[in-house]
C-alpha cells in the first residue's frame, strides 16, 4: 500500500493550515475569566495590571503592546508591556469610563531592535560588523520606502547619514533612542500575533467600597401600634450619615398581601394588625411596581430619595422576584405560574423552611417567555428612573443565569451606574458564577467564619483567581435573617469582633438595624432572630446604653481615610504566634498608605502575642525604626525591629495601625 492510498487522517495538520499558525505564542494571560467568556470586574480610575507569556523560538527581541478601549469607542488605546524575564510581560492601564471594555495583547519580532541587540554584543565583543552595519543600513532602506511624508524623509536623512560616518558611528548611531524611535514608527510588524480580546466591566466605585445599612421603614416609629412611614425615616438620616454609612437599603417597600400571611415569630396564623412579611409581594394595591401604601406615597417616596442623597446617602431596594397569593400577575398572567391539577398553587419552600406565603413565578413556563423577562426588567428601570442605583437582589441563586446576565447587561447598557448585590448563601461554584453573569457584589461565608484559620483561609481565597476577578464580597455582619451564633453570648465585645472583621477585610460591608445595639436575642436552638422583625413592627431606642455607634462611626471613618482599606484585594497575612489573634495588612497600589491590623477572636478574656512588623515589604532590614499610629485613638509611637509584643482587651478586642518610614 503507498502513502497516496492512505486514507486520511483528521489528527494530521494539513501544512497550508500549519503555515497560518501564529509564530509567536501568547498563553497565561491575566486578568481573564473562564478564557475571556466573562468580563474581569473592575471600577473607575482603577489601572488594570495585565500579565502575560510571550515568546517566540530563536533570539529575536519582541515588542508587545496592550490594546485597550471602552466598548463603545472605535479607536484603540496601546500601551507598552515590559518584558520582566522568563517569558513574562507586564503593563496596565486606567479605565476612566463606567460600561463594558475590551483589551488584547499584540506582539510582533521587532527586526530592528533585534538587529540593535545582535550589534551591539558583537561591537562590545571587538567582532568585526562591517557587513552588520550593511544590513542595518538596508533595513532604515527599506522602512523608508513603506513610509510617507514627513516620516519617509527622516528615515531617508538617516539613512544617508548612516553611510557617510565611520564604523564606530554608525554603531552609536543606530543604538541611539532618535533611531529607535524612528524604526519603531515604521515597523511593519512581522510575524504579527493578537490574542483573544478580553472584556473587562468598569464600575462606580460604590461597587468595590461602600458601607451599608438596612432598616424596616415600617419600624421607624416610637408605637408598635404605629406603622412607621417614609417620612418618619428622614428623622433618622443624620445618624446613619453620621455613623459612615452611604448605602440604606431597604427590604421590600411593596404592598404585602393577606392570603397566608405570617404572624409575629414566623406564625402561619396571623392577627387582624400583624403587618405580614414584606416578602409575600402583592396586593389589590399592586405589585412589585407599587408601594405599600401605609409606607406613604410615590412622591413621599421621592421626597426621601432626595433627603437621603442630601445626607450623602443613596437609597438601595431589594429586588425579590416573589409573589404573595394576592398579587396582581396571578390573574393578570397565571401562564406565568405553575398550577396543580386542583387549580391550587404551590407556595415556596426551601426545606425545610417553608414560605407558606409566597409563591414563585416560572422562567420557563410557556407564556413567560418574554413577558414576564421584560417585565421584570421594567420594573427595575422603573426605580432606577426614581433614583435607585442600587439592588439588593433576593436569592439570585434560585433564579436562571442566563435570565440575570440578560437583565443586568440589559440595564446597565442604559444605566451603567446601576449596582447589583447578590444575596446567595449556597455553593462556592454558584456565587462565583453570580459575580461572572454580571452581579456587582455578593453576600459571603464571612458569616459563619470565626477562627483564625476559617478567617485566614476564606480571606485569602478571596484574594486569589479566579475570585478576585469575578468576585466583591460585601461582609453583612448580621441580617434580617442571620443572627450568627457567635453573637448570641459574646456582648458587646463580640459585636466589637464582627465590626472590626467586616470593614477591614473588605471595601464591602453592611449591618442590619440593631447590631449597633448589640441585639442577639435568638430563637433558641438558631441562627434567628426572636420576635423577628420580619412579621412585626420593631421599637428602637438607638441611643439605649452599651451600643457600639461611636466605634462603627470611627471604623468607617478609617476607611474613608485609608484608601488601603478600600477593598478586600491586597489583603496579606502576617505572624501574630496565638490562635486566637488575626493578623493581616493592606497597602495602597502606591504604597503610601499602610494599615496593620490586629483582631481578637476572643471576646470574653485578654489575647498577648509576638508579632511581625512587615519590614520587607518596605524594604528595611530587621532591626529598622519604624513608626507605628493607632487609628482608634490617635496615640503614636517609634517600633524598633521586626519582632514586637501586643496585648489586646475585650473592651477594644482590636488594633488598627498605621505603619509609616520616618
Amino acid at each position: 500500500m503507498t502513502a497516496e492510498t492512505l486514507a486520511p487522517d483528521d489528527s494530521i495538520l494539513p501544512l497550508s493550515q500549519a503555515l497560518l499558525l501564529p509564530r509567536i505564542a501568547i498563553e497565561s494571560t491575566t486578568p481573564v475569566i473562564d478564557g475571556g467568556e466573562f468580563a474581569v470586574k473592575a471600577v473607575i480610575g482603577q489601572r488594570v495590571h495585565v500579565a502575560s507569556k510571550v515568546f517566540a523560538d530563536g533570539h529575536d527581541t519582541l515588542s508587545v503592546l496592550i490594546r485597550w478601549r471602552p466598548l463603545r469607542d472605535e479607536s484603540w488605546h496601546s500601551v507598552v508591556m515590559t518584558d520582566v524575564g522568563n517569558n513574562g510581560w507586564e503593563g496596565g492601564f486606567t479605565v476612566e469610563a463606567l460600561g463594558p471594555h475590551e483589551f488584547c495583547i499584540e506582539a510582533w519580532i521587532d527586526t530592528f531592535a533585534s538587529f540593535c541587540y545582535e550589534l551591539r554584543k558583537k561591537h562590545e565583543a571587538g567582532v568585526p560588523v562591517s557587513l552588520e552595519l550593511q544590513e542595518g543600513r538596508s533595513l532604515v532602506l527599506q522602512a523608508a520606502e513603506r513610509s510617507e511624508n514627513e516620516l519617509r524623509d527622516r528615515l531617508m536623512l538617516l539613512h544617508h547619514e548612516l553611510s557617510g560616518l565611520l564604523e564606530t558611528e554608525q554603531v552609536a548611531q543606530f543604538l541611539h533612542e532618535d533611531s529607535a524611535h524612528l524604526m519603531t514608527q515604521a515597523d511593519h510588524r512581522a510575524y504579527l500575533s493578537i490574542s483573544t480580546v478580553y472584556p473587562i466591566d468598569v464600575e462606580r466605585t460604590a461597587a468595590q467600597f461602600a458601607s451599608w445599612y438596612e432598616l424596616f421603614p415600617r419600624s421607624i416609629t416610637d408605637d408598635p401600634a404605629r406603622h412607621g412611614t417614609f417620612n418618619d425615616v428622614h428623622s433618622r438620616l443624620s445618624m446613619i450619615h453620621d455613623m459612615g454609612f452611604d448605602v440604606l437599603y431597604f427590604p421590600p417597600i411593596h404592598p404585602i398581601g393577606r392570603s397566608h400571611r405570617k404572624g409575629r415569630n414566623n406564625s402561619l396564623t396571623a392577627g387582624p394588625d400583624d403587618p405580614g412579611s414584606p416578602y409575600a409581594i402583592g396586593s389589590e394595591d399592586g405589585g412589585h411596581e407599587a408601594i405599600h401604601p401605609q409606607l406613604g406615597s410615590r412622591d413621599d417616596f421621592r421626597r426621601l430619595v432626595k433627603a437621603a442623597a442630601e445626607h450623602g446617602l443613596e437609597i438601595a431596594l431589594d429586588f425579590a422576584i416573589q409573589c404573595s397569593q394576592d398579587h396582581p400577575w396571578l390573574k393578570q398572567h397565571p401562564g406565568w405560574f405553575n398550577w396543580r391539577p386542583d387549580g391550587t398553587i404551590k407556595y415556596a419552600e426551601n426545606p425545610p423552611k417553608k414560605y407558606q406565603d409566597i409563591v414563585n413565578v416560572d422562567f420557563y413556563a410557556a407564556d413567560a417567555i418574554p413577558g414576564l423577562w421584560t417585565e421584570l426588567r421594567d420594573i427595575v428601570v422603573g426605580w432606577v428612573e426614581e433614583g435607585v442605583k442600587t439592588f439588593r437582589v433576593d436569592n439570585p441563586h434560585t433564579k436562571p443565569l442566563p435570565f440575570w446576565q440578560w437583565l443586568i447587561s440589559d440595564v446597565r447598557a442604559k444605566f451603567p451606574e446601576v449596582i447589583f448585590l447578590a444575596e446567595a448563601f449556597t455553593t462556592p461554584a454558584m456565587m462565583a458564577r453570580l459575580g461572572k453573569v454580571g452581579y456587582s457584589q455578593s453576600y459571603t461565608y464571612f458569616t459563619w467564619r470565626n477562627t483564625k484559620a476559617e478567617l485566614s483561609e476564606y480571606f485569602t481565597q478571596l484574594n486569589e483567581s479566579p475570585w478576585r476577578e469575578c468576585f466583591r464580597p460585601n461582609f453583612f455582619v448580621n441580617t434580617p435573617d442571620i443572627n450568627p451564633g457567635f453573637l448570641h453570648e459574646s456582648g458587646r465585645p463580640g459585636f466589637l469582633i464582627r465590626a472590626a472583621l467586616a470593614t477591614l477585610g473588605s471595601g464591602l460591608w453592611g449591618m442590619y438595624s440593631g447590631f449597633e445595639l448589640c441585639e442577639a436575642a435568638p430563637v433558641p436552638g438558631k441562627e434567628e432572630y426572636l420576635d423577628s422583625e420580619k412579621y412585626e413592627i420593631r421599637v428602637r431606642d438607638f441611643t439605649a446604653p452599651g451600643n457600639i455607634i461611636a466605634e462603627i462611626a470611627q471604623l468607617n471613618r478609617i476607611r474613608r481615610q485609608n484608601p488601603a482599606l478600600q477593598t478586600h484585594l491586597g489583603l496579606k497575612l502576617y505572624n501574630a504566634w496565638n490562635d486566637n489573634i488575626l493578623y493581616f495588612g493592606k497597602r495602597s497600589e502606591d504604597g503610601s498608605n499602610f494599615i496593620l491590623v490586629a483582631v481578637s477572636l476572643d471576646p470574653y478574656n485578654a489575647q498577648e502575642a509576638n508579632f511581625e512588623l512587615p519590614l520587607w515589604e518596605l524594604g528595611l532590614p530587621d532591626d529598622a525604626q519604624t513608626q507605628g499610629e493607632d487609628l482608634m485613638n490617635g496615640h503614636r509611637w517609634t517600633w524598633y525591629g521586626k519582632t514586637q509584643w501586643m496585648r489586646i482587651e475585650p473592651h477594644m478586642p482590636f488594633g488598627i495601625w498605621r505603619i509609616t518610614v520616618s
